[in-house]
């Protein structure tokens, strides 16, 4: 079997890291929760791989077109499992039952494992963690809480709040960009357009006088030719941005420059901003009323804020509080909370109620963020009619102006 070199935290949030060996991520994931150590990255140890045969070739095109498991999937699944657990349904009877009438494949191939680890011993969160692609490492992290408090029904009732709180936001991003999606493809539609076939019927009209264009004329006289004699090159130049782009953010330095960007960006920033806050102070109070220390629940926070950025300064917060330090003292010293972030942690902190505080503040910017996504086409529509109005006044300036000085001249001809 393959080597497969990992990182992770342990149960005091310490962390740790060495080569497994396993069949695949999957399996080496289960050993390490197994052990009471929570993955943060898996990958195959260089030197430890195995070459491609024919059958993994199969399995990579077998994989292509495999069902995929949802978002969706997984949080109807949770709130089920909470439901039959609340009802004294024995977790084997449980999962057989969902596993009967889910009408989806992969989601009956996911339980029929879920089950076979079960029977062999193994703990549910650790059957979970044989499937890190579709249990997340603070699912896995708040299930295996559940299982040592007692709690495991009221943990999936949270993990299903949580769950559904970020299916909405994801739909409500997609439908707060699909005015401007769309506005902008059609811009870029059109100027391929004018591009490719105005701008060379007007050239044929202006060759034909034989009088000296302006400047911006010959401009787009310019563009329009090295678009329709290279247009492979500027397909190929999208391409490979595209490609450069998603390798770049792939690697750790890509990533959390990325992420720190994002927090920057005009509009959009502000909102992404607000909705890792959210995320964060959702999963801390979470942890902390499930029964996780502090350090350790910071370990976990820092793995479901979906920003490298804030991720890296909640794992410095971690740090400073494990050597002592105040909740309220290292937040302020990271300097990425608000300062209504940092008043709630104060009180909470003070009164020995970090939890409910937390969760105020993940509601008030859950609220915050529901009121910009709605407004956000409203807030994008200004710049895109601007955008608009300088792309209509180049063609003018380009096109019309000439026609008008040339118009100008035959009528004094005459």
């Amino acid at each position: 079997m393959p080597n497969f070199a990992y990182k992770g935290r342990d149960a005091d949030g310490k962390m740790v890291h060495g080569v497994l060996d396993g069949a695949d991520t999957s399996m080496v994931a289960g050993a390490l929760v197994a052990q009471g150590i929570t993955p943060l990255d898996i990958h195959e140890a260089p030197g430890g791989g195995r070459g491609v045969s024919l059958g993994s070739k199969v399995d990579f095109f077998g994989n292509l077109f495999k069902e995929r498991i949802a978002h969706v999937d997984v949080t109807l699944f949770t709130r089920q499992l909470y439901t039959l657990l609340k009802a004294g349904v024995p977790i084997m009877r449980a999962l057989m039952g969902l596993q009967e009438s889910s009408n989806k494949p992969a989601m009956k191939e996911l339980i029929q494992d879920v089950r076979g680890s079960l029977d062999s011993g193994r703990e549910l969160s650790v059957s979970f963690a044989r499937h890190p692609k579709i249990f997340t490492s603070f699912y896995i992290s708040m299930v295996r809480v559940g299982e040592m408090s007692g709690m495991l029904e009221n943990i999936f009732l949270r993990l299903f709040h949580h769950m559904e709180f970020e299916q909405f936001m994801r739909q409500q991003v997609k439908a707060a960009l699909r005015y401007p999606s769309f506005v902008v493809a059609a811009m870029a539609v059109a100027i391929v357009v004018v591009n490719v076939f105005v701008i060379p019927a007007f050239a044929k009209v202006f060759e034909g006088f034989g009088a000296e264009l302006p400047f911006m004329t010959r401009v787009l006289l310019g563009f329009s030719k090295f678009m329709v004699a290279y247009w492979w090159l500027l397909l190929l130049g999208v391409v490979g941005a595209t490609f450069a782009f998603r390798t770049w953010i792939g690697t750790v330095v890509g990533r959390l420059q990325w992420d720190e960007f994002k927090l920057k960006i005009p509009i959009a920033g502000k909102i992404v901003q607000k909705a890792t806050l959210s995320r964060f102070a959702g999963s801390l109070s979470l942890a902390l009323r499930s029964g996780v220390p502090v350090v350790q629940a910071m370990s976990v926070v820092a793995q479901t804020v979906d920003n490298d950025f804030i991720a890296r300064k909640v794992d410095a917060m971690r740090d400073s509080i494990e050597r002592g330090e105040s909740v309220l003292r290292v937040a302020i010293a990271s300097g990425v909370f608000t300062p209504v972030v940092v008043q709630m942690v104060a009180v909470g902190e003070e009164s020995g109620a970090l939890d409910d505080m937390m969760q105020e503040v993940s509601e008030m910017y859950q609220r915050e963020v529901e009121y910009e996504l709605k407004t956000l086409s409203a807030q994008i529509e200004p710049i895109l009619i601007v955008f608009l109005g300088v792309l209509v006044l180049i063609l003018a300036l380009g096109i019309f102006l000439p026609i008008w000085d040339l118009g100008k001249v035959a009528t004094g001809k005459h």
